[in-house]
């Protein structure tokens, strides 16, 4: 993976979120804002707008964390922003990485998001989407990015549609307790579709 491969996953992403940014509004409506959608996509398409190509692709993501933190008015927004800097902060200095390098980059994003956001698995957030994903994809970490981006599209999506038996213990969400069962995450669903956009690019 290099930066140019990184742009096109963005790409993705950003198509992807805006063919799912109805149903993600919908998703919010039910206990937060209902502008998960709108602000994901604001956000996504900051970093294409704002792109600037550098072959570090640590010094890269650090900007494109910045870029979508400052343009998605949303705590999501921010707590993505932290995972990514979690992966800048591990791929300073590297130009290419393998799928393994990828794996661990990851993982250091999940911890960034977990340390700074409060969060742990099981608590309907985006870190539901991206445990799973990990736990899913770590035994073919070194297998190259077909399997591996695939199974980490696997394990995300069952961890989204698994948020819908929790109870929310963050976010504007947490106030209305038990009334969140039998909901996905909008959090954990935007996770999926970050995953989604990894296996669609590799597996083209």
């Amino acid at each position: 993976m290099e930066s140019k491969d990184i742009y096109e996953i963005i790409l993705i992403i950003r198509d992807l979120i805006d063919d799912n940014k109805s149903y993600l509004v919908q998703l919010d409506q039910k206990f937060g804002d209902g502008d998960l959608g709108v602000s994901m996509s604001q956000g996504f398409n900051s970093i294409i707008n704002s792109y600037e190509d550098n072959e570090d692709l640590g010094r890269l993501l650090l900007s494109i964390s910045k870029s979508f933190n400052e343009s998605a008015p949303s705590s999501l927004g921010t707590i993505i922003s932290f995972g990514i800097m979690g992966m800048a902060k591990y791929l300073k200095g590297k130009n290419e990485i393998d799928s393994e390098e990828l794996y661990y980059a990851l993982v250091k994003g999940a911890e960034n998001i977990e340390h700074k956001a409060h969060s742990k698995e099981g608590e309907k957030t985006i870190v539901d989407s991206i445990r799973p994903a990990l736990k899913r994809a770590e035994p073919y970490k070194s297998d190259g990015f077909k399997i591996f981006t695939r199974k980490l599209m696997e394990g995300s999506a069952e961890g989204a549609i698994a948020t819908k038996e929790m109870v929310s213990k963050h976010g504007r969400a947490a106030y209305h307790n038990e009334k969140t069962l039998g909901h996905i995450d909008g959090g954990a669903y935007v996770g999926k579709l970050i995953f989604e956009a990894n296996s669609n690019y590799f597996n083209k």
